[in-house]
């Protein structure tokens, strides 16, 4: 808490990121996302011809709205919605879904598990022993994050009526045994482009980014890339493919995640707005790449 209070005081642009997701709620979408896109970007957005991936995205979040993108967001209802078209044998065990983290039956789940909340994106808390839990720590995070609607941080209108709830997942681990690595893999019009690796995300936070054969893309989006670091392809990378474009259907842009775990697939999230369209994109030229791909009607 203290450390992301020094980060923002030090940082004038973040200050006013702080204050217009806090406190200005009031103020339209358009209007906010325009002013956003000015306090990272320091330019103006183009909403009547947009070009860039970063624009595209505050396009589409202003006029490619459907009811079901709701259900998709929804860290527990998507896990129907995803087992209705991939299967449920990707799924990722649920303990238990709750209203208040009070009614959470810690005595009737495992050893090890992870808390999520449903409706916002970094309310999480990971168990890996469930003696040496500190559930107070637990309860302040979860308690913040379900106070919060997370859509007026980006104005990304699925999250806007998410019911706030605490998700009990099964823990999961890889062979590392350190940190469970997500393969991220950008559709557009639900044809996969490229594949994102975050790693040493606790540490100096690395992204590397892959064409869909594996092959480093030698570009960077937000994080630096480490491409000496050699990432080994994933057993499963076809499998996962194939999956992601059967979820990615008929969607102008989405990210699906998904995990690898003793060479099984496991889903673990959609996102619609990759970071909320305000990364930065090394070389520039590559915000714009994207952006052709993404065709708006």
């Amino acid at each position: 808490m203290m450390n992301n209070l020094k980060r923002i005081l030090k940082n004038p642009r973040l200050i006013l990121i702080f204050i217009l997701s806090r406190y200005c709620h009031w103020i339209d979408d358009k209007t906010y996302l325009c002013i956003m896109y000015f306090i990272y970007f320091g330019k103006l957005l183009h909403l009547n011809s947009p070009r860039t991936f970063n624009e595209k995205l505050q396009w589409l979040k202003l006029y490619d709205r459907h009811p079901e993108y709701t259900q998709m967001v929804d860290k527990a209802t998507v896990k129907e919605y995803v087992a209705s078209i991939i299967g449920e044998k990707y799924i990722i065990p649920t303990l238990g879904v709750w209203e208040n983290f009070d009614d959470i039956d810690f005595e009737n789940i495992p050893s090890s598990f992870v808390l999520k909340c449903t409706h916002d994106s970094g309310g999480v808390v990971i168990c890996e022993n469930k003696n040496l839990f500190d559930v107070e720590k637990a309860r302040s995070k979860l308690l913040k994050s379900m106070k919060k609607n997370y859509y007026y941080v980006g104005r990304e209108y699925p999250y806007k009526d998410i019911k706030p709830r605490i998700i009990a997942e099964k823990y999961m681990v890889d062979e590392s045994h350190i940190e469970l690595k997500d393969y991220k893999i950008h559709l557009f019009h639900g044809i996969p482009n490229f594949i994102q690796v975050d790693f040493d995300r606790f540490t100096s936070h690395h992204r590397n980014l892959y064409t869909i054969d594996w092959k480093p893309l030698g570009k960077a989006i937000k994080y630096p890339a480490v491409y000496e670091r050699e990432i080994d392809k994933p057993i499963v990378l076809d499998e996962m493919l194939e999956l992601a474009m059967k979820l990615a259907f008929n969607i102008p842009y989405v990210r699906a995640d998904f995990y690898c775990i003793g060479n099984k697939v496991y889903f673990g999230e959609l996102t619609f707005y990759h970071g909320s369209g305000f990364e930065t994109f090394s070389p520039k030229s590559f915000d714009e790449e994207l952006g052709a791909l993404i065709k708006l009607s």
